[in-house]
């Protein structure tokens, strides 16, 4: 049996994190920039505030009763497999060695490296916790726009450089237009559920037809966003790589606007997910191409 605390951590998002931490470095690489235990503990501690902000959003939407009829994977809390209490101290737990790990982070990148990992990890509680939780009130795509694709882009670029740019910020758009896009069709599913049980998503508010076409903006937003780069930083035309991947974009968003809420929305889910780290893959292959 597969141990419950890896099934809180949500396996399948966490390319989410993986894949920002690859183009900020690619993007450092490119200006002859690069330390190795920098990029490893970046990484290490991305995914660890992933796992932590998956584990609270577990416990935290169990205690509101955001989870009494799952449509999506299952929730551990929820099902009994963990108690809420366990749940808490597991994510107490992660959360903290994502910050000691960060300790060494802000002795790279000092006071803007600080800001952004304390900003994360009161975001990734506030998601589903506290009075004013981000996911309650329609604001959960925002907030991976943010610190999925902007600031994680820009964080990875600036430990690695002690310096930001306009490339750095306009490299994280299409990541972040992705990261969002994994939050839609995860809303999307669950917009029955979220609505009975008062979490007003955005999809919620924009109903099922918007929030389809919010999920097919996004992925074009993410590729075309990409002519942004062409110039930007000295990037030449290996900007256009991420294309090859505009099939698989156009599997996923034809079969997102056929497919009914239901579980079925489950891969396309975790396909999104594959389309975040493929489409950095590339874009990292892009930006380290000498052209």
């Amino acid at each position: 049996m597969i141990s419950p605390w890896i099934l809180a951590a949500r396996l399948r998002t966490l390319p989410a994190s993986v894949a920002p931490v690859l183009v900020g470095t690619a993007l450092a690489v490119r200006q002859g920039m690069f330390d190795l235990p920098i990029f490893l503990v970046t990484l290490a501690t991305a995914l660890l505030l992933q796992v932590g902000a998956n584990y609270a959003n577990d416990v935290f939407d169990y205690l509101k009763g955001a989870d009494r009829q799952r449509v999506g994977p299952m929730r551990v809390t929820q099902s009994g497999l963990l108690t809420p209490r366990q749940m808490l101290i597991g994510t107490g737990v992660v959360f903290g060695l994502a910050a000691l790990l960060g300790v060494y982070l802000v002795l790279i990148g000092g006071a803007p490296i600080a800001l952004v990992g304390i900003a994360s990890i009161v975001f990734a509680l506030a998601y589903t916790a506290g009075p004013v939780p981000l996911a309650y009130r329609g604001l959960g795509e925002v907030a991976a726009f943010l610190f999925f694709g902007l600031i994680a882009v820009g964080g990875t670029y600036y430990l690695q450089t002690r310096t930001y740019n306009v490339a750095a910020l306009v490299a994280g758009l299409p990541q972040a237009c992705l990261a969002a896009a994994i939050l839609v069709v995860n809303n999307l599913r669950d917009l029955d559920t979220d609505r009975a049980a008062g979490k007003r998503t955005l999809a919620v508010r924009l109903g099922d037809r918007a929030t389809r076409v919010e999920y097919l903006a996004l992925l074009s937003g993410a590729f075309l966003s990409l002519a942004a780069l062409r110039g930007v930083g000295g990037i030449g035309w290996g900007f256009a790589l991420p294309w090859l991947a505009a099939p698989l974009a156009a599997r996923l968003g034809r079969a997102l606007w056929q497919t009914p809420r239901s579980p079925a929305l489950n891969p396309i889910l975790a396909q999104t997910a594959q389309l975040n780290l493929v489409f950095a893959v590339l874009l990292a292959a892009g930006l380290l191409l000498p052209i």
